[in-house]
């Protein structure tokens, strides 16, 4: 295929904002063979390659590209499938252009290689046409566990099952995938293709436990008394913080984790068949200003919201949300109410009424580097309101903390690990994900797992030989 010089990415068919707002179908629809084609032949084939060097998980970029420019589809799904067992997924959520592709040649002059569209196109193509049977692996009859069935767990999982480890999933919910299925919204990663690419990532024989909360159906310690020989903690941050601020106890005030859950995992976008609907009236508050929160503010606005606010602290230009979720949230109706911060939630009768806030400025930077919101003496105004949501950031469960002696945390809650292996304080344990970094990216705690699973390896492999 001759090379595409365009300096526009090939654009990606999406549904119109008037009929989206009005379901829970994927927003992005996908590129057809000829489209992702089309784009994999604005790949250079640079020989610096610095694309990789922005992934977590090292994909060999480049080569699963020209194989999709080629046309060879299985080829590009098996490159791209040996360092990342979670493609499609990784392809409709990753922030590749703050990763991979802001580091992409076709970036100086023009917009980058749709690497994101790419991989998601790759990851689709071979869940629907190709039934590749995993390798045959050796078993080595040592156990791991692993706690925590979201993306840096299941990427450690299945890294270990390659290498022939016999590797258990200790899951706290009655569905694998974490953040995955509980925390993105239907329209932006459709939760039958998680589960699909979830149960493909396990085919190597991974056993899952559900419905076990570690630290309290079984301690880290007890593990290791059952026979596991090493154990990574995955569990993630899913403890939701809130503003402390009057009326956060009212009926209509929700976390985001909440609400996301009942709608994801609980199916209250299904209501009435739901048994599970999230009350919500007609106008809605959303704090915060991230990836969660446009996807609680765009979901409420499905569940048929009529005026859905971002209520955020800062300007425009210091939104940490992705600019496509931001694009997407505007077309859809979403109103921002940026500069502005909550003081105090109203209610009557126990129920939410309407949000007190107050008009920011931005003032010297803080220890983030970000502009300092400071308050504007005197400019309190109120919104009227049925539903808020606080979206400002989750900290890990203390269970775990709490029942691991001798794993030390930072002040804040996460464990403290050495980077390089992902090894904890405490002998044979180790951690990644948000319960290590706090909120962050899907395709970090991935990376966090793989970097993990070769650890473990690499010291297990040594006390074998050693006991030998």
């Amino acid at each position: 295929m001759a090379p595409n010089m365009s300096p526009k990415k090939v654009p990606i068919p999406e549904q119109k904002p008037e009929e989206r707002v009005k379901n829970f179908n994927e927003v992005a629809l996908g590129y057809t063979p000829e489209q992702a084609k089309e784009e994999a032949a604005r790949c250079l084939q640079c020989k610096m390659r610095p694309c990789v060097e922005g992934c977590p998980v090292g994909v060999k970029i480049p080569e699963f590209i020209k194989k999709v420019a080629e046309g060879d589809m299985g080829g590009a799904s098996r490159i791209l499938s040996s360092d990342n067992c979670l493609p499609a997924i990784c392809g409709r959520v990753c922030p590749q252009e703050t990763q991979c592709e802001i580091l992409c040649l076709r970036g100086k002059k023009g917009e980058p290689v749709a690497i994101g569209r790419l991989e998601r196109f790759v990851g689709d193509y071979a869940m629907e046409n190709l039934q590749e049977q995993p390798p045959a692996v050796e078993r080595n009859g040592i156990k791991v566990a692993v706690v925590g069935g979201g993306p840096a767990g299941l990427t450690c999982a299945g890294e270990l099952a390659r290498l022939g480890y016999g590797v258990t999933i200790f899951e706290a919910l009655h569905a694998l995938g974490g953040v995955l299925m509980y925390g993105i919204p239907e329209f932006r990663l459709p939760k039958a293709l998680v589960g699909k690419e979830i149960a493909a990532a396990l085919k190597l024989g991974v056993k899952i436990e559900k419905n076990v909360v570690v630290g309290r159906s079984v301690t880290v310690d007890e593990l290791f008394q059952e026979g596991f020989k090493a154990v990574f903690i995955g569990c993630g941050a899913g403890l939701p913080s809130f503003m402390k601020i009057e009326g956060e106890n009212l009926n209509g005030v929700y976390s985001a984790n909440e609400f996301l859950t009942r709608s994801n995992l609980m199916t209250a976008y299904d209501f009435p068949n739901s048994p599970t609907p999230l009350k919500i009236g007609q106008r809605v508050a959303v704090v915060g200003g991230g990836n969660v929160a446009m996807d609680a503010a765009r979901t409420a606005k499905r569940l048929g919201a009529r005026e859905v606010y971002i209520v955020y602290r800062r300007g425009e230009k210091e939104l940490p949300a992705r600019l496509e979720e931001v694009h997407h949230a505007k077309e859809e109706g979403i109103i921002f109410k940026l500069l502005c911060n909550p003081v105090k939630i109203l209610g009557k009768d126990g129920w939410v009424t309407g949000m007190e806030c107050v008009e920011m400025e931005l003032g010297e930077p803080d220890e983030s580097g970000r502009r300092r919101p400071v308050v504007k003496k005197g400019s309190n105004f109120t919104i009227e309101l049925e539903t808020v949501v606080i979206a400002i950031g989750q900290s890990p469960n203390p269970l775990i903390r709490q029942t691991t002696p001798g794993l030390e945390t930072q002040k804040w809650g996460g464990i403290i690990v050495d980077e390089a292996t992902m090894k904890t304080s405490k002998e044979n344990v180790y951690a990644g994900g948000d319960i290590v970094t706090g909120a962050a990216t899907v395709i970090l705690a991935m990376g966090a797992g793989k970097t993990a699973a070769r650890a473990i390896h690499e010291s297990l492999r040594k006390k074998a030989a050693a006991v030998a």
